[in-house]
C-alpha cells in the first residue's frame, strides 16, 4: 500500500465549494496520481457533466485517520473518499459505504469485467455486492540499480530469496555514495509495517495463531524482523526511521540507494524526468524466504458514502476516475507512464503503455496477478486475510502502536526484543473478544 510520487503543495484542509449547480466532496491523499486527478478534472469530469469537485488532499496517513472518523461518524461531508483493501470489507459490513452494484450495471461504459479480479475481490462485501471502485493497484517488487551493481561485477537474481538481497546489499553499500538497499522505517501500519509484514510471512511467521493468540514473539517473527531491523540499520539509508514511502522514494530517485524494496506504482516516479536514476534501474520480484510468493496486493480505491446525499454525481466521478477513458486522458496529457496502473488488465495490452513502461509493466503486471494469496499469504494457517495488513477492525489502531515500536529499533532507541514484548502484549489484548467467543 502505498502513496506514490512526490508530495506537491497547496492541499485542501476542508471541502468547500466554488457555488455550481452540482458539486461533491472528494477526500484522498497528496500523492501525485491525486494531483493528476485534480489537474484533468475541471476541462473533462466537469466540462462533461457540470459536476464540480471539491479535493481535500492530505497526507496518507493524516487521510486514513480523517476517512475513519467520516465514515464511522456517517458525517456526510464527503461523497467519496479514497479507501484501500483494507477499509473496504470493515466498511462495507458496518453499513457505512454504498453499493456499487446497481450503478454499475447501468453504466455500460464502464466495463467492470476489465478490472484485475483478485483486486475486486478485497472490495466486494460478504454480501457479495462491490462497494468501491479501484483507482489504481499495486504488487512490490525489488529494484536496483544495473549501472551499479555492473560497476561491481553483481548479478541481480529474477527471483532472489532475502538472503541474497542483504547479501547483494552488503558488497554494494556505499557504491558512488549510495546505501546498500532502502526501505521503509517510519511508524505507520501503512508504512513500515507494510514491507516489513510480507518479510514476516516469507519468513513463516504471523501475527495470531488459529486460536487468536498472539505470535510476535514466535522464532518466526522475531526472525523477520532482527532481519529487517538489522538490513535497513546496516545498509539502509540515513535516518531510516523517519522514512516513509514517499521519503525512501525521494533518496533512491535522487540516486542514494543502490536498491529498494517497496510498490509497483513507484517505477512511474523512478523513471520519470527528473529522476536521477531514470534508465538506471532493473526490476525484480518481491524477496522471498520460505514461500515461493512474497509480494503484497493493494487498492487504493473509490467509495461512496452512504450518508451522500449526492449519490448519483459521486458515481459519474467514480465512473470517471476509474475508467479506461481516464486512463487515456492521462496518457495522452500527461503521459503514459503517469496513467493509474494495475487496475484494469486493458492497460497492459495497450501499446502505447507497453512502450512507455518498457522498463518495468511486465513485472509490475507480474507482481498484480501472481502476488501472495491474501487468505494465506505465509507456511501456516492464521484466523484473519491480508498480506501486508491484519484483516481485523483493531489493526489499524494495533498496526500503528507495533509500528511506533519496531521504527523505535530501528532507530537505535530500544532492541528488537524489547520492541516485540511490547507489541505481543498490544496484539494479545487487541484480540481478547476473538478468544472468549
Amino acid at each position: 500500500m502505498v502513496a506514490t510520487g512526490l508530495v506537491l503543495s497547496g492541499c485542501n484542509g476542508d471541502p468547500s465549494s466554488d457555488g455550481s449547480q452540482e458539486s461533491i466532496n472528494v477526500l484522498t491523499m497528496d500523492i501525485a496520481q491525486m494531483q493528476n486527478l485534480k489537474k484533468l478534472t475541471k476541462r473533462n469530469f466537469t466540462a462533461e457533466t457540470g459536476i464540480t469537485v471539491n479535493y481535500s488532499l492530505l497526507p496518507e496517513n493524516q487521510a486514513r485517520a480523517k476517512g475513519a472518523r467520516e465514515f464511522a461518524s456517517q458525517a456526510g461531508h464527503y461523497d467519496v473518499a479514497i479507501v484501500g483493501s483494507y477499509e473496504v470489507p470493515i466498511y462495507s459490513k458496518n453499513g457505512w459505504l454504498a453499493p456499487l452494484d446497481s450503478y454499475v450495471k447501468a453504466d455500460k461504459s464502464f466495463d467492470q469485467e476489465d478490472m484485475f479480479p483478485n483486486l475486486m475481490r478485497s472490495l466486494t462485501g460478504t454480501d457479495g455486492k462491490i462497494y468501491a471502485e479501484p483507482f489504481y493497484g499495486e504488487g512490490s517488487f525489488l529494484m536496483y540499480r544495473k549501472d551499479l551493481f555492473r560497476k561491481d561485477g553483481l548479478t541481480m537474481p529474477q527471483n532472489p530469496t532475502w538472503d541474497q538481497v542483504a547479501s547483494l546489499a552488503a558488497k554494494v553499500d556505499g557504491a558512488d555514495g549510495a546505501a546498500g538497499i532502502c526501505l521503509r522505517g517510519l511508524p505507520g501500519w501503512g508504512q513500515v509495517l507494510a514491507p516489513l509484514n510480507s518479510v514476516i510471512n516469507t519468513f513463516g511467521g504471523a501475527w495470531y495463531d488459529m486460536k487468536w493468540n498472539a505470535q510476535l514473539t514466535s522464532p518466526a517473527f522475531k526472525e523477520a524482523v532482527r532481519f529487517y531491523v538489522d538490513l535497513v540499520r546496516e545498509y539502509g539509508q540515513p535516518d531510516s526511521h523517519r522514512s516513509g514511502v514517499l521519503e525512501t522514494l525521494d533518496t533512491f530517485t535522487a540516486g542514494k540507494c543502490a536498491m529498494m524494496y517497496d510498490a509497483t506504482a513507484l517505477a512511474s516516479s523512478i523513471e520519470a524526468d527528473g529522476s536521477v536514476v531514470k534508465g538506471k534501474v532493473g526490476y525484480v520480484a518481491a524477496p522471498h524466504d520460505k514461500t515461493e510468493k512474497a509480494g503484497w496486493l493493494w487498492t487504493w480505491a473509490w467509495g461512496i458514502q452512504n450518508a451522500s446525499k449526492n449519490k448519483d454525481a459521486a458515481w459519474k466521478f467514480i465512473s470517471w476516475a476509474s475508467s479506461k477513458r481516464y486512463q487515456e486522458q492521462v496518457g495522452a496529457e500527461l503521459g503514459w507512464t503517469a496513467a493509474p496502473a494495475g487496475s484494469r488488465k486493458s492497460l497492459y495490452a495497450n501499446p502505447d503503455y507497453q512502450n512507455a513502461a518498457a522498463a518495468w509493466y511486465r513485472q509490475e503486471y507480474l507482481a498484480e496477478t501472481n502476488s501472495a494469496d491474501p487468505q494465506n499469504p505465509g507456511v501456516s494457517p492464521r484466523p484473519y486475510t491480508g498480506v501486508q495488513y491484519v484483516g481485523i477492525p483493531e489493526f489499524a489502531d494495533l498496526g500503528t502502536k507495533v509500528s511506533q515500536e519496531i521504527s523505535s529499533a530501528i532507530a537505535g532507541r530500544q532492541s528488537v526484543d524489547t520492541a516485540l514484548q511490547k507489541s505481543q502484549e498490544f496484539a494479545q489484548a487487541a484480540t481478547a473478544k476473538y478468544r472468549t467467543n
